[in-house]
C-alpha cells in the first residue's frame, strides 16, 4: 500500500462538489464522533439526531476534518447535504479505483461469507472489506468512500429490508461478481412472502457489470429465479452447493466437535477442506466464498490453503469455555443474529459439537411478520431432533415455543437476560455446552456479556 492519503480536502471537494475550507490528509472515515482519531473525516449523519451537532466533539477527539452543511471554525468541505456527499465520495472511489468489487447478500450467512471471502482477499493483494454489518444505505457508500484506491479485491456485504433498496446499493457499487448465499424467511414484517424476499434480494443484479459474474446456490429453490435476472445482466454463472451438478461442488461433508471437512470438486478436480468451524452451513459459506475466489481470478488450491486461518466473527458461532459456580462449560455464542434457517443450523451445530449435555438459551426472532408465532414454535422438532436437553427463552414469541417443547426440555421463559443467567446457573451441570442465540435485539448479547465479566470475577 502507498503512503499516500486516502483523499484530500481539495479531493473530497471535487467529487462531492463542495467548497473546501482549509487542508488535511485524510486516512479514515468516520460517522461516529466517539470513533475519531487523527487523519479522519467526521461525516455528520442526519438520523434521530443531526450529526453536525457532533462535529466539536469530533474534531476534539483527534478528527482532521469534517464534512459540514454550515460553515465552521476548522478544516471542512462545505456541502449541502452531508449523505449525498457521502455517496458522491463512494462514486468517486468507485471510479478511481480498479478493484474487482463484489458484493454479497442472501437471507443468512451474508456476514460470516463477506468474512470468508475477505480472508481469502487479504491473503491475495491488496484488499478492502466491510466492517461488522455495515450492509445498508449508509454501510454501503461508507464503505466504498473508504476503500484505498490501491485496492486489488474488494467486498461488499449488501442488505435490504424493503424492495428497492438493493436496487439502489448495487446501482451505486455496480458489483462485478454478484452473490446470493440463501434465501429463508427473514424481513417478512417487510413483505407479504418469502417469494417477494427473493425477488427483492434479486435487486443486486441490477448494477451488476455487464457481462459481470453472478455467483448463485444451486441447491437454493429460487436458484431459477436468480439465474434469470442475471442472465439479463449476461453474466457468467458460477454456482456452489451440494449439488453434483454445482460448478463449486461439496461431498463428504463431516462435522467434528472442532472443525468441518468436505471435499471440494472444481473443474474435475478434487480438493480438501477444512474449516475451524462446526456445522454443514459453514461448509456451503466456505463454497460461496471459494466461488467468489475462483471468479476473482485465484487458484481454488490457493482459497482453502487461505480459510484454514478464517476466525469465526463475534456473535455468530464463536466458542469459549469458561467455569461457573465450579462447573465447566462451553458457550456457543450466537447472539448476534437469528431467523428460522439461521437457528435451526445453530441448533444442529451445537448439538454436534456437544461432548456432553447441551442447554440451548433462545430469544426473539424479529421481523418475522403476521406468522411470527407459528415460526417460532415451529422449531420444536429440531430441537427434539438435536437432541437439546433444555430450552430456557426469553422474549414474548418464544413463549410460542416453550409451549410447543416436550415437558421434560422446557425451561423457564425469563424477560431479560439477567433473569436469564440466573436459570442458566440452575440448570447447568459440568461438560454442558450452551447455546445462546437470538436476534441482536432480543439482547442476548447482555447475557454472553454476564457471562463473560463472571468468569473475569471469579479468576480474581
Amino acid at each position: 500500500m502507498s503512503n499516500s492519503p486516502l483523499w484530500t480536502l481539495a479531493e473530497i471537494a471535487a467529487a462531492t462538489g463542495g467548497t473546501a475550507y482549509g487542508a488535511a490528509d485524510i486516512t479514515g472515515l468516520v460517522i461516529d464522533s466517539r470513533e475519531a482519531f487523527l487523519g479522519d473525516l467526521f461525516i455528520p449523519l442526519k438520523d434521530k439526531r443531526d450529526g453536525h451537532d457532533f462535529i466539536p466533539a469530533a474534531l476534539k477527539a483527534g478528527a482532521s476534518a469534517s464534512l459540514s452543511e454550515v460553515n465552521i471554525d476548522q478544516p471542512h468541505v462545505r456541502v449541502g447535504d452531508s449523505f449525498k456527499a457521502m455517496q458522491d465520495m463512494a462514486f468517486a472511489a468507485r471510479r478511481r479505483s480498479k478493484a474487482i468489487r463484489v458484493g454479497v447478500t442472501g437471507s443468512v450467512g451474508k456476514t460470516s461469507i463477506k468474512e470468508m471471502i475477505a480472508t481469502i482477499f487479504e491473503a491475495h493483494g491488496e484488499s478492502h472489506k466491510s466492517v461488522r454489518s455495515f450492509n445498508n444505505h449508509w454501510g454501503v457508500p461508507l464503505t466504498m468512500a473508504r476503500m484505498p484506491r490501491e485496492t486489488q479485491r474488494a467486498v461488499f456485504e449488501m442488505g435490504m429490508n424493503h424492495a428497492g433498496e438493493l436496487s439502489e446499493l448495487s446501482t451505486l457499487l455496480q458489483p462485478d461478481i454478484a452473490l446470493v448465499s440463501l434465501i429463508a424467511p427473514a424481513h417478512l414484517v417487510h413483505f407479504a412472502s418469502v417469494d417477494d424476499i427473493a425477488t427483492a434480494k434479486a435487486e443486486i443484479f441490477d448494477g451488476l457489470t455487464m457481462g459481470g459474474v453472478a455467483v448463485l446456490n444451486k441447491d437454493d429453490i429460487y436458484f431459477g429465479k436468480f439465474e434469470a435476472s442475471a442472465s439479463a445482466r449476461q453474466a457468467i454463472i458460477i454456482t456452489f452447493g451440494q449439488s453434483p451438478e454445482a460448478d463449486v461442488s461439496l461431498s463428504k461433508l463431516r462435522v467434528a466437535t472442532d472443525k468441518s471437512t468436505a471435499q471440494v470438486n472444481y473443474l474435475d478436480q478434487a480438493y480438501d477442506l477444512i474449516i475451524p468451524a462446526v456445522g454443514e452451513h459453514w461448509l456451503m459459506n466456505a463454497a460461496a466464498a471459494l466461488a467468489v475466489a475462483v471468479a476473482s481470478g485465484i487458484d481454488m488450491a490457493s482459497a482453502i490453503t487461505s480459510l484454514a486461518t478464517y476466525t469465526i466473527p463475534a456473535g455468530r458461532g464463536v466458542s469459549f469455555k469458561t467455569v461457573i459456580d465450579g462447573k465447566d462449560i462451553t458457550v456457543l455464542d450466537e447472539s448476534y443474529n437469528a431467523n428460522p434457517t439461521s437457528m435451526r443450523a445453530a441448533i444442529t451445530s451445537a448439538s454436534q459439537q456437544a461432548e456432553g449435555r447441551t442447554i440451548a438459551v433462545l430469544g426473539d426472532m424479529f421481523e418475522l411478520g403476521k406468522d411470527e408465532l407459528e415460526l417460532h414454535a415451529a422449531l420444536a422438532p429440531n430441537i427434539e431432533a438435536a437432541n437439546i436437553s433444555r430450552v430456557i427463552v426469553t422474549g414474548e414469541c418464544m413463549r410460542a415455543l416453550r409451549g410447543a417443547l416436550r415437558r421434560d426440555i422446557r425451561g423457564l421463559w425469563v424477560a431479560n437476560a439477567e433473569l436469564a443467567f440466573d436459570a442458566l446457573r440452575d440448570e447447568i451441570v459440568s461438560g454442558d455446552t450452551v447455546l445462546i442465540k437470538g436476534s441482536n435485539a432480543s439482547g442476548l448479547g447482555d447475557l454472553i456479556h454476564l457471562i463473560q465479566s463472571y468468569k473475569d470475577e471469579d479468576e480474581t
